[in-house]
């Protein structure tokens, strides 16, 4: 039975409900990072197989994107993010069966995918729901949940281990999917379909982005599977941003899976003390804003879309390379402040070369190519952990750091030397594409 309660600007609502779910899913993957030196100990895995657990996760993170992007093209956004949270939330419960290094990979593998999904609908809502001027913003929200959960989640985590244990910590993170899925289920749907839309969102919502989806839809009944897989991997944009993922999502993920463990083996701290980096993910939330914010105010200045995301990707690329001071802070403390500024600055730009792929692709394909794209992210990721759990063992974390400096202005540099940002978007207006 559908509740009719009219709520205005539902749009906002409906991605600070997407801002939880993302908080959700980084406290589901974060767990695992901070407890790592107590689960390594108890069930006796080592560096080399921890990194090939974080692999697990990763391999199938990135199987899951290409699924679940053609899942929520295809079934839509309502019912693919429940088959989502459903499947992560049970995967992350089971982690706390885990008895030896197969078993706890085995169940990251499950997490990651069901994980993914969450990545690759979120967009496509984003694309239905909000005009190009507000995309930044509403990306931004929804991906900052992200951050927020990483940055409570050293506090959060170790207060759960030391009261209750690890097992009872992912039983408890895990069991909170199915709070979130029922104000889901009661006031999501598409906006054509949506009984809690006021008449005068519906008319904004209809004339920003609904009124593409409803022109793309006929088009895309006709065209086999073959051909829609054919459409979005001829883009050549599509693969200029896999490329850009691949090459700079390394960065953020050495923070989620490894930089705890820095903190642990190179500047000794405890455990308990691993708390401290709440504050890192707390620069990666304001980055977050940032990137959205920024690219925002271009766009109402005149900039089309896409280049207004170069120009505060090129702010990020920037400021990155301080990651080269971290070897070389006498502290812990110091470490951690020179990784805020390389965190800030990493998800303002993780923000606006996802809000890229929305401004440039058709919104029926938006999460099929944002699988797509997001696929090339898990292979950097992938390649991230070989190369740094080699490192970590031969205690050369500072190598890590040397490469992490020269990514992302190498890549801004391809991409706007390949005028990625004048590339036609498809589907669009342009008035949209200006954001007018």
């Amino acid at each position: 039975m559908k509740i009719k309660l009219k709520i205005p600007g539902l749009r906002w609502w409906i991605i600070g409900l997407l801002f939880l779910g993302s908080v959700k899913n980084y406290l589901d993957r974060q767990t695992l990072a901070i407890l790592a030196p107590t689960i390594q100990s108890q069930l006796s895995i080592s560096d080399t197989a921890y990194g090939n657990i974080s692999n697990l996760f990763l391999f199938a993170y990135g199987i899951a994107f290409l699924i679940s992007g053609r899942m929520a093209d295809r079934l839509g956004t309502r019912l693919s993010m429940m088959i989502c949270m459903t499947w992560w939330s049970l995967a992350g419960m089971c982690t706390a069966l885990a008895r030896s290094a197969v078993s706890l990979g085995a169940m990251r593998f499950l997490l990651g995918l069901g994980e993914a999904g969450h990545y690759t609908i979120c967009p496509k809502v984003v694309s239905e729901w909000f005009p190009a001027k507000e995309r930044g913003v509403a990306v931004a929200i929804y991906s900052v949940g992200a951050t927020v959960g990483a940055t409570i989640a050293p506090i959060l985590i170790v207060l759960l281990n030391e009261r209750w244990g690890w097992q009872a910590t992912f039983l408890s993170v895990g069991a909170a999917g199915f709070l979130w899925l029922l104000p889901w289920y009661l006031f999501f749907y598409h906006p054509e379909k949506s009984p809690h839309l006021t008449e005068r969102e519906r008319e904004l919502v209809r004339s920003a982005a609904a009124c593409e989806a409803t022109s793309g839809s006929a088009a895309a009944v006709k065209q086999t599977e073959w051909n829609l897989w054919r459409e979005v991997l001829s883009r050549r944009e599509l693969w200029l941003l896999l490329l850009a993922r691949a090459s700079t999502s390394p960065v953020w993920f050495f923070y989620q899976f490894w930089f705890p463990k820095y903190l642990y083996s190179e500047r000794h701290l405890t455990q308990s003390e691993l708390s401290i980096t709440w504050v890192i993910f707390l620069a990666a939330d304001i980055g977050s804003l940032a990137g959205g914010y920024f690219s925002g105010r271009l766009i109402k200045r005149g900039i089309p879309a896409p280049s207004a995301r170069l120009w505060v990707m090129l702010g990020s690329a920037c400021l990155v390379p301080s990651c080269l001071l971290i070897p070389w802070m006498p502290s812990a403390n110091g470490a951690v402040l020179i990784s805020c500024v390389v965190i800030f600055a990493d998800l303002a730009w993780i923000i606006s070369a996802g809000t890229l792929v929305v401004d440039l692709m058709p919104q029926r394909l938006v999460a099929t190519a944002f699988g797509v794209v997001a696929t090339g992210s898990t292979a950097g990721g992938m390649l991230m952990n070989e190369v740094v759990k080699r490192l970590a063992e031969a205690g050369r974390y500072d190598t890590w750091f040397v490469i992490m400096a020269l990514i992302h202005p190498l890549v801004w540099l391809l991409l706007w030397g390949t005028k990625v940002h004048r590339q036609p978007p498809a589907g669009k207006s342009k008035t949209d594409e200006k954001g007018d």
